[in-house]
């Protein structure tokens, strides 16, 4: 019973510690303006470059894409 215990809780903190560690990436990110050029954003990380990535980047002329990669 303890070898399941034991089993299961190192796991579980494997999965905890992987999960953790992709919050951190980072990476280039950028968008395409109306004209089609790519416009840097520069290095995001964790929850910043998830959150962008999910609502774009506005400024006044619109709201854009943004897509993140190495």
């Amino acid at each position: 019973m303890k070898k399941v215990v034991f089993s299961v809780a190192f796991i579980a903190t494997s999965l905890i510690l992987v999960t953790s560690c992709n919050k951190n990436k980072c990476h280039e990110c950028h968008y395409d303006d109306a004209s089609g050029n790519e416009i840097p954003l520069g290095e995001k990380c964790g929850s910043e470059m998830e959150t962008l990535e999910a609502n774009g980047y506005t400024d006044t002329t619109g709201n854009y894409v943004v897509h993140c990669h190495e």
